[in-house]
């Protein structure tokens, strides 16, 4: 991330400039990743970062790389400390069809110089570090003594949430001795931090602790012990954090513990949004790339799930000076639309031409029903697909086709997407299809604040007043049986 330095701060102590200046001079170091390939005829390397602006995408590569050939990669400073996926693309043999191996690295401050056999590289004979590299070789000692440590302990736990009476004094005499144990593991885990501070693999160590846990009343009653005491091995000042994959696994954990309870969209959405509000509030305190990055992930889930009251709660963070979020362009600019976009107002206009290659103006278009549903998706979205066999569903049903005309917009743009959306339209036909060249960045997404998709819109065809803005089919169903109700 870029830090500019405020031009107050130039004028201060010179022992101040100094240290900046040797701040910068130790982060500009450049770090080689240095890999000599064996037992292949040739591979493609490429080295992939799990976090950051380039997460899951290959920041650099080399192919082919012959048997025998070392090739070095210099880390562009960003990247680091980080997590990586070293993927090889291997032809064991002249002719023979490439295929991939994988493997986990983590790159930090150090060279490291490996011997690698792609096709074995997650075997500890496979691939050989230089003598002295630390990172990989602490995280690999790490995970083995953590495994058979932590996994008596899960032992424990696994036999007190399935125990059947929990009156008796033998489950009483498990709960004494799981909670003996969890303090000595939380304990072998501090000084696992302590001991490796310098290294950036300590800072994914946090994630292993084992929080507190009441293990009397009822199955709902220790799952708000687990919420509740969720964070407590977790230091948000820590901005490292950010840098590590774990982080988001560790926050998806925390999510799901509130979703096993929702039996209905609406309880989901209350509780994904006290998920978010406690979590955020938490983090608020931290490192404010810490607490950036938790906005930011509750502002994607809630941008994917379209949870209204998430996006709502996520208002009061965005212009706190101290909330480093990459997302707040994205999160006003949704924050705008449902303010303006609302019952009652107008809809935006808008032409397109449809797959007959005719114009097509939106507020001109009065179809044959009272009511127009707007839905902006992408066939290739899981989501949306979800939404639109339910309302596919549904509306095949000829009397729900009186009650309602659909107006679907594609927001598809790649080659790809459109051939997967030309597909899938033709079990559609008897929607208005529509596609938005530019997709999220069209100009009709930005009248609709569009940043994802699915999105409704129920328009009254005459007026183009909206009705509503429907985040389930079901919801549509009601909201359309209260306006014929009403009529």
């Amino acid at each position: 991330m870029k830090i500019e330095i405020n031009k107050r701060f130039q004028v201060v102590f010179s022992s101040l400039f100094f240290c900046i200046i040797l701040h910068l001079h130790t982060t500009a170091q450049k770090v080689n990743l240095k890999i000599e390939v064996r037992g292949v005829y040739e591979t493609g390397i490429s080295l992939i970062p799990l976090t950051g602006y380039n997460a899951l995408s290959p920041i650099l590569r080399k192919a082919p790389v012959k048997n025998g050939e070392t090739i070095t990669f210099q880390i562009p400073n960003e990247e680091l400390p980080g997590e990586f996926v070293l993927r090889f693309d291997n032809i064991e043999n002249q002719g023979s069809d490439a295929y991939p191996s994988e493997r986990m690295l983590v790159i930090n401050n150090q060279n490291i110089e490996i011997k690698v056999n792609p096709l074995y590289c997650n075997n500890a004979d496979s691939l050989i570090f230089q003598k002295g590299e630390k990172e990989n070789v602490v995280l690999s000692k790490f995970k083995d003594e953590n495994n058979f440590k932590k996994g008596k302990v899960e032992v424990l736990y696994s036999f007190l949430m399935n125990y059947d009476d929990i009156n008796s004094s033998f489950y009483q005499q498990g709960i004494d001795e799981f909670e003996k144990r969890r303090v000595s593991y939380n304990n072998w885990l501090k000084e696992q931090i302590s001991l490796y501070k310098d290294l950036f693999v300590s800072h994914t160590f946090v994630f292993e602790y084992i929080p507190q846990i009441l293990f009397k009343g009822n199955e709902n009653d220790r799952l708000q012990s687990i919420i509740a005491h969720y964070f407590d091995g977790i230091d948000f000042n820590d901005s490292l954090l950010v840098k590590t994959g774990a982080l988001k696994e560790w926050m998806n954990t925390y999510v799901n513990f509130y979703g096993s309870g929702a039996k209905t969209e609406a309880l989901r959405d209350s509780l994904f949004t006290l998920a978010g509000k406690r979590a955020v509030e938490k983090s608020s305190s931290g490192h404010p790339l810490v607490y950036g990055w938790m906005v930011d992930y509750f502002y994607n889930g809630y941008e994917s799930f379209n949870i209204t009251k998430g996006m709502l709660m996520l208002k009061e963070h965005i212009d706190n000076p101290k909330c480093h979020t990459s997302k707040k362009q994205q999160i006003k600019k949704r924050l705008e639309g449902m303010a303006r976009l609302t019952e009652g107002t107008l809809a935006p206009d808008f032409s397109l031409t449809d797959v007959q290659g005719a114009n097509f103006r939106f507020h001109n278009y009065k179809g044959t029903a009272k009511y127009k549903l707007l839905l902006f998706w992408s066939a290739d979205c899981e989501h949306c697909m979800e939404t639109v066999k339910i309302l596919k569903k549904w509306y095949d049903e000829a009397p729900n086709q009186k009650k309602l005309d659909i107006v679907a917009v594609s927001l598809d743009d790649t080659e790809t997407e459109v051939k997967k959306w030309e597909q899938t339209i033709k079990q559609l036909n008897s929607w208005h299809h529509l596609r938005a060249p530019g997709g999220v960045n069209s100009l009709v997404a930005n009248d609709y604040a569009l940043l994802s998709t699915p999105v409704m819109f129920l328009v009254e065809s005459s007026s183009n007043i909206i009705k509503g803005t429907p985040d389930s089919i079901d919801k549509l169903i009601k909201t359309l049986n209260l306006l014929y109700e009403g009529k």
